[in-house]
């Protein structure tokens, strides 16, 4: 009896051990353990986290969604991945449709990550019910659209972190080249001194871009869903693509520095801020979405009901440590000589940092040095080669030659990924957070710090 004693003590101690190295809310980084779910993706970034295969995520996919076009544009996106000649991908979508589809995926909960981009105005009600039910989330931005669901956000935070959950927001910006070595440049203190403080009248850094609705994604034009054009749904440019351009001066101005709203010595404040209208005509809304009328939840932003007046376009100020950053974002139509465009400039006391990305660049963001006046002008040549010389471990082939507009950094072809090769980027460093149990303590800050600032624009804009 004795020895039968020890024998099943032995056994039980051996599978409660097994139990806790298998902790089913941890992540190992081993193969097929992340379990993906995608709700209701609305929004076409929520089929480009499938460009590539992962091996720690299995190839199934439960989606959870209404059912209608978006549905099938994301399932169409996926296949379009699967089937492609070269490299071609593994997953394998399982499908609920329903009114019920929410409830659904909280009820049969089988996945432990929740995906989630599309429609903005439930959005972070979907993000509280995959926290409540254990589910971890990596949502598109922005994660709330307006100043009252700020506090909803926190509370979510807090919560998710309790229980261990690993939140955040897909941030794609970051792994852009000209942005990644623009922040590394402007921590060479030989080549960009100090960073200026600036002023409201000319601030320290500067993020503007200009957006268009009719364009091409992934060699397809883009179809766009009517609600993508009501704010009350997709929201106002100044919560939602300034997301990533607050996002890129918090990671450039404070490299892994945590900024905290809450912090009085951080001195986290909105400056100004104000919006304005981007008027469509019904004939670009058609072409645009393949909608014939205007529905009727936009018809009080209707003129003569032919001219849709979208609060499209948004700008503020604000500061950080004394560091004032502007972000200014704009939306068109369309742009007849090519696609987005964008400018940056982080001002130091010995150079400027500029991304210009335009028609004289071929709409390629290029970055661009430029000595200021304080610049030991003879040697700033030798300069700058060596600072580049300094990033070859990372980035090998670096190299500048001089241009009307500066410096011009020249960037070898295989550092440079497209806007859709972004996400495979994301999607890998969230996969890294599921592992480490937690995001870094900069960025799980600064996330709220973003959207405390956004809230506050708009708010201030009113």
């Amino acid at each position: 009896m004795k020895y039968s004693f020890l024998v099943i003590f032995s056994v039980l101690l051996f599978i409660t051990s097994c139990e806790e190295e298998r902790d089913p809310a941890g992540f190992t980084g081993a193969e097929n353990e992340v379990r993906l779910i995608n709700l209701n993706p609305g929004h076409f970034h929520a089929g480009l986290i499938h460009m590539h295969d992962y091996p720690q995520v299995d190839p199934t996919v439960y989606v959870y969604a209404p059912g209608g076009s978006e549905l099938d544009s994301y399932l169409n996106m996926v296949n379009q991945f699967n089937t492609r000649a070269e490299n071609p991908t593994n997953w394998n979508p399982e499908v609920y449709t329903g009114d019920d589809y929410v409830s659904r995926m909280v009820e049969e909960k089988a996945g432990n990550v929740m995906v989630v981009a599309g429609n903005n105005a439930r959005k972070i009600e979907y993000i509280n019910r995959a926290i409540e039910t254990g589910i971890n989330v990596l949502s598109d931005k922005p994660m709330i659209i307006h100043p009252d669901q700020f506090p909803v956000l926190v509370n979510a935070l807090e919560t998710a972190d309790e229980q261990g959950l690993v939140v955040n927001d897909m941030m794609t910006e970051r792994h852009e080249i000209t942005s990644i070595l623009q922040k590394e440049l402007s921590q060479n203190s030989d080549l960009f001194g100090e960073m200026e403080t600036g002023s409201p009248d000319n601030p320290a850094i500067v993020k503007e871009s200009v957006h268009f609705f009719y364009k091409t994604v992934a060699g397809e034009t883009l179809v766009r869903p009517a609600w993508f054009f009501d704010v009350n749904q997709q929201g106002e440019s100044i919560v939602d693509v300034s997301t990533h351009l607050i996002d890129l001066i918090l990671w450039q101005s404070f490299p892994e520095q945590p900024i905290d709203y809450r912090n009085d010595g951080d001195g986290v404040e909105m400056v100004e801020a104000r919006v304005w209208d981007t008027e469509l005509t019904r004939s670009q809304f058609e072409l645009i979405t393949g909608v014939e009328q205007f529905p009727d939840y936009l018809m009080a932003d209707v003129a003569a009901d032919t001219v849709l007046n979208m609060i499209a376009n948004g700008e503020f100020i604000f500061r950080a440590r004394d560091i004032h950053g502007k972000v200014s974002v704009e939306w068109g139509f369309t742009n007849p000589d090519g696609g987005d465009t964008h400018y940056s400039i982080m001002r130091g006391t010995l150079a400027n940092l500029i991304i210009h990305q335009d028609i004289e660049q071929d709409f390629v963001a290029t970055l661009y040095v430029e000595p200021t006046d304080d610049a030991d002008q003879d040697a700033f040549e030798e300069i700058l080669n060596n600072a580049l010389e300094s990033l070859n471990n990372r980035y090998p082939g670096l190299s500048a030659e001089y241009t009307d507009l500066g410096w011009r950094i020249n960037v070898p072809d295989e550092h440079v990924e497209t806007h859709e090769e972004h996400f495979t980027r994301v999607t890998e460093r969230y996969l890294e957070a599921l592992v480490n149990g937690s995001l870094p303590e900069w960025e799980r800050i600064n996330l709220e710090t973003k959207y405390f600032l956004t809230t506050q624009a708009y708010e201030m804009s009113r």
